[in-house]
Formats: structure tokens, C-alpha cells, sequence
């Protein structure tokens, strides 16, 4: 009788196991690959390719691959500060942030559940859909959890910069670069990093050359910040807010 109980207790517990294991199989793709290839063209690409064919329109894709070295160091860490601060510390996800972010949820009584890294939106850009559903949000966190264990944070970081969307039908920083300020993306000033990531929450929505509203004051935090951790080393003037040079 103990023995019925014990089994019946346990089963439950193997087919979890079971359908866990038989959802990773099904879900994980062949990671290893990204150590040396660069993927030619993700799902979210193809998710608006099929949102602007539905409607009628033509897309085409603008894209240009370069090396994580060849970025400017202020994009790179204009991107840390404002979409992943912990990306070094972590390991693919930012449970204080989750944990935030499904606070939300539960008040706005909606399913939405932010608070992605850097390595989850990598995953859903490259393999997921858009969808916000419990099973895409399984189906990313396993990714994310062997995205990290494959790959390297740098190598990470490469092909994020390099897929994520910054307009219509433009993906990656170099091609958003050029698009918006005319020049490679090694040469991006350090108002121009913060404007470029500023919009990256919805791209489609805002310009990051325009003059909304949204644009400049989290272009201009995104900044400050800089500024304070030693990344930017306003001119003179700005430092003294203006004040006349001491006379002896």
C-alpha cells in the first residue's frame, strides 16, 4: 500500500521530467554554431518581413556585420547601462528585475513580464516570436540558460549589437549608424551612443535624431550616467558650469 503511494507520488514528478526534457530537445537549437558564424537572418527578421507582407508592403532588410572591436566603446556602454547593467555579473537573467517586472503584472492585471537581459533578447531575436506567452517564455529561458554556458559574454554582446532592431528594417548598430548620423559606428560620439540607445525600447516608435520628448530625456540620462561613471569626460566648461578660470 506505502509502495501504491510512493509511485503514485513520484510519477508526477517523471513526467515533468519527461515533458521538460522532451520541450529542450524540441526547443534547443544548435548554439555551438555561434561561436564562429554569424547568423544570416533571425526569426524576429522574419516576423516583420511576414507583418509587412500581410499588409501589403515591402521590407527590406538593412544590415551590416562587423567585430564587437570595431563598435564604439560608448555604444557599448551606453547598451549596458540601458538595457542590461548587470550584464557581466549575471548569468542570462536578472531575477530582481523579473521579480519587478511581474509585480507589474500582476497590478496591471496583464501578462507583459519584463525585465530581459541582454542574452534573453538575443535568444527571442534570433529563434522566438514577439508572442508574450508562457510557453515562448520557457522556450527563452532555456536558450538563454545555454546561451550563456556556450557562448561567451563578449561573443554575446557581439551578436546582440548586431541583429537587435533600431528602425524600420534596420538591424544591428553599424547599419544604424550610418543610417542615422552618416558615419561606422566606431565613430559614434558619446551623445550620439546615448541617442541611438535611448530608442532601442521601440525603435519603430521613436527617432533617434528626432526631437520627441521620450527621446531626450532618457538619451540625456542614459548621458549623465556616463558621465558619472568616468566613460565621458565632459570639456572643461561643462565640468565648471561655465565659471571663469581662477586668476593668481
Amino acid at each position: 500500500m506505502k509502495r501504491r503511494k510512493h509511485l503514485r507520488g513520484v510519477l508526477p514528478i517523471f513526467i515533468a521530467a519527461a515533458l521538460l526534457s522532451l520541450l529542450y530537445f524540441l526547443v534547443i537549437p544548435d548554439l555551438s554554431k555561434l561561436k564562429k558564424e554569424n547568423p544570416k537572418k533571425t526569426a524576429f527578421m522574419e516576423y516583420r518581413e511576414k507583418e509587412a507582407k500581410e499588409k501589403g508592403k515591402k521590407y527590406r532588410i538593412h544590415q551590416i556585420w562587423i567585430p564587437f572591436s570595431k563598435v564604439s566603446p560608448y555604444l557599448v556602454k551606453a547598451v549596458l547601462i540601458a538595457e542590461d547593467d548587470k550584464f557581466w555579473r549575471h548569468e542570462g537573467f536578472d531575477f530582481e528585475a523579473i521579480q519587478k517586472a511581474i509585480e507589474k503584472d500582476i497590478e496591471a492585471k496583464k501578462f507583459k513580464f519584463g525585465g530581459s537581459t541582454i542574452t534573453q533578447q538575443l535568444a527571442r531575436n534570433l529563434y522566438l516570436s514577439p508572442e508574450k506567452s508562457l510557453t515562448r517564455k520557457i522556450s527563452e529561458a532555456i536558450i538563454t540558460w545555454r546561451m550563456e554556458r556556450i557562448l561567451s559574454k563578449r561573443r554575446i554582446l557581439e551578436l546582440y549589437l548586431n541583429v537587435v532592431e533600431w528602425g524600420e528594417g534596420i538591424f544591428g548598430v553599424e547599419a544604424a549608424s550610418r543610417h542615422y548620423y552618416g558615419k561606422p559606428s566606431s565613430e559614434l560620439a558619446p551623445e550620439e551612443a546615448a541617442r541611438l540607445v535611448s530608442v532601442l525600447p521601440n525603435p519603430k516608435k521613436y527617432n533617434p535624431v528626432g526631437d520627441q520628448r521620450y527621446v531626450i530625456n532618457r538619451s540625456n540620462l542614459i548621458y549623465s550616467i556616463m558621465v558619472q561613471r568616468g566613460i565621458v569626460i565632459p570639456e572643461y566648461e561643462e565640468v565648471t558650469g561655465g565659471m571663469e578660470s581662477p586668476s593668481y
